[in-house]
């Protein structure tokens, strides 16, 4: 699918909307995991989300059979997602939303280093050097959540470690799968890998993965999660068809801005003193990589 750039205004108020809508997503992940198992919450949000995109695939006429060529990539692609998904939702269990989603922001710096190291990309000093000192603002989030929750605050970096290797996988699969098509794959994929877990975890006392029977508000709170992941991603898709993701990437930080505004609100979680650091941290690095990155795509731009 080829993108288009003759609406950047509609695409970064669309990346805008991501980032707004997402913590919502967050917000009802940790409301329901006050008393649904990590691993159902994980499960019923794929489901959801398959069922969401289903008629809205009918709709565009992707139509809903995956390609046999692409199984293994979307099944890796699943798979890394529903790893991402579970480990976020675990640490949210616990922390703040603003302080494990900025852990998660590591995973650009993993991306640049995998680039690097994996791929043979040129990534020169000054982009290792703001990746370094990402990782140590990652660290100043760490290091007062460890003190209060003990390994969990480790569990956004295995998020970002799936994440990044997720990113990886969708570049490639975006040249042969339309982006929506992609996220209803996607979330059938991890529904059938997902939905056999639950079945076999059933009855067993597992804390995050033997399923219980919602009731009440929790049916309200686990739609929450299944609307919301749809509703944001599909917002980033469109967004990135609208406009480049070098004009939309430095907005993806506001989202760390209304992961806390939402935490505080919902939660009465607030970052303390060294984790706004370490966020200012991270988002520092971050954008000075994304401009490195625009220098770098200027200095090697063909020249006629």
């Amino acid at each position: 699918m080829t993108q288009t750039t003759d609406n950047i205004p509609l695409g970064m108020a669309l990346m805008i909307g991501f980032c707004i809508t997402a913590p919502m997503l967050d917000v009802f992940a940790k409301l329901a995991a006050s008393d649904i198992p990590v691993g159902q919450i994980t499960t019923i949000r794929f489901l959801l989300q398959a069922l969401i995109m289903a008629p809205i695939c009918g709709l565009m006429g992707l139509g809903l059979i995956l390609p046999r060529a692409l199984w293994g990539r979307v099944a890796l692609r699943a798979a890394l997602l529903i790893i991402a998904t579970y480990f976020f939702i675990g640490a949210i269990r616990f922390m703040p939303i603003a302080d494990a989603l900025a852990i998660v922001f590591v995973e650009p710096f993993i991306i640049l280093l995998a680039g690097k190291w994996l791929f043979g990309e040129e990534v020169g000093p000054r982009r290792l050097g703001a990746a370094a000192v990402g990782f140590a603002g990652v660290l100043l989030v760490i290091q007062p959540s460890f003190a209060a929750f003990g390994a969990v605050a480790l569990m956004p970096l295995a998020t970002a470690a799936s994440f990044a290797a997720y990113i990886l996988v969708t570049r490639q699969l975006s040249r042969q799968l339309h982006p929506v098509a992609m996220q209803f794959h996607t979330a059938t994929t991890a529904s059938i890998i997902c939905v056999p877990v639950m079945v076999i975890a059933n009855g067993t006392g597992w804390p995050t993965l033997d399923p219980v029977m919602p009731f009440g508000i929790h049916w309200l709170w686990l739609l929450g999660v299944g609307v919301f992941a749809s509703l944001s991603h599909m917002m980033m898709t469109y967004a990135l068809n609208f406009a480049p993701s070098a004009t939309l990437a430095p907005l993806h930080y506001l989202e760390i801005v209304s992961a806390t505004l939402v935490g505080l609100m919902v939660f009465g979680d607030f970052p303390n003193t060294v984790a706004l650091a370490g966020i200012a941290v991270i988002v520092a690095s971050g954008l000075y990589v994304i401009h490195r990155e625009r220098v770098t795509a200027r200095t090697n731009a063909p020249r006629h």
